[in-house]
């Protein structure tokens, strides 16, 4: 007996979607992550070590009644550093898409019969998953600071870090996707992505920024991360509503997926001589 069935649309290679190689790819990069305890490490303890020592560094100097509602530095500076441990997480775990082309491991899961969506999903959602653990553990020292948030709050923050962490995600996956070597893919950090950071409000206050450093802070769409998380902690020391914040995030982290997917079906991988 005929039967017909309803199937997603096709990818370049003829493929349709199927969940399972995203799960597969999903969980091979959290085990690939956590086997390298250096680099788990690293992108906890570098973010933490900048965040006490700058933030006791300014300690109560940055204190006054017209910034951030008279907060320190070490409590305006902690959504700051928590994006750090985000960015860092995310991008420096996309460097996997290169290392899996030098070892071959791409291009066999390219040239499979496998949906380009579901090998862009399993990536970023595997990177997305371990800086969303990565920002949640560090949130865990919120209380230590003074902030007291109860259920919602600490939902809402959840969903801004985990935005935030596939935004930026997608993001590495689609700066490390056309390059070939780990060189080139940590020079576009320290010249893009470091500085996309301090303009974040991390740093300093959108308030008291110069006109045109402020403008470039408020079309950051990392801005809006760094923000929602300062006015969930510390209500009322955010220029912008959590809603707003989290709507840009939103538009931020669909256009993120949808560049990192044109990316995967623009170039076929080819194995690194």
């Amino acid at each position: 007996m005929a039967t017909t069935a309803t199937t997603l649309p096709r990818s370049s290679n003829g493929a349709t979607f199927s969940l399972t190689p995203a799960l597969s790819l999903w969980k091979r990069e959290v085990v690939r992550f956590y086997r390298n305890k250096g680099r788990v490490v690293g992108v906890i303890a570098s973010p933490l070590l900048f965040w006490i020592v700058i933030g006791s560094g300014f300690g109560t100097s940055f204190r006054s009644d017209n910034v951030r509602g008279g907060q320190n530095y070490l409590e305006f500076f902690y959504p700051g550093a928590l994006i750090m441990i985000v960015l860092f997480t995310a991008i420096f775990t996309m460097m996997s898409v290169i290392e899996d082309r030098k070892e071959g491991f791409l291009l066999s899961v390219m040239v499979a019969p496998v949906h380009r969506t579901a090998i862009v999903l399993g990536k970023v959602l595997g990177g997305a998953t371990l800086a969303f653990m990565q920002g949640v553990l560090f949130l865990l020292a919120a209380p230590f600071i003074g902030a007291q948030v109860g259920l919602e709050q600490v939902l809402l923050m959840l969903l801004v870090i985990f935005l935030t962490s596939f935004s930026l995600t997608a993001l590495g996956f689609a700066i490390a996707w056309p390059m070939d070597s780990t060189q080139a893919f940590h020079a576009i950090i320290n010249l893009f992505l470091m500085p996309l950071w301090m303009l974040s409000g991390a740093l300093f206050p959108i308030a008291h920024a110069s006109k045109w450093i402020g403008w470039l802070m408020r079309i950051n769409p990392l801005t809006y991360g760094t923000e929602g998380l300062r006015q969930l902690l510390f209500p009322g020391t955010s220029p912008f509503t959590v809603g707003f914040s989290l709507t840009i995030l939103t538009i931020f982290t669909i256009v993120m997926f949808t560049l990192s997917f044109v990316m995967a079906n623009r170039r076929t991988t080819k194995p690194v001589a």
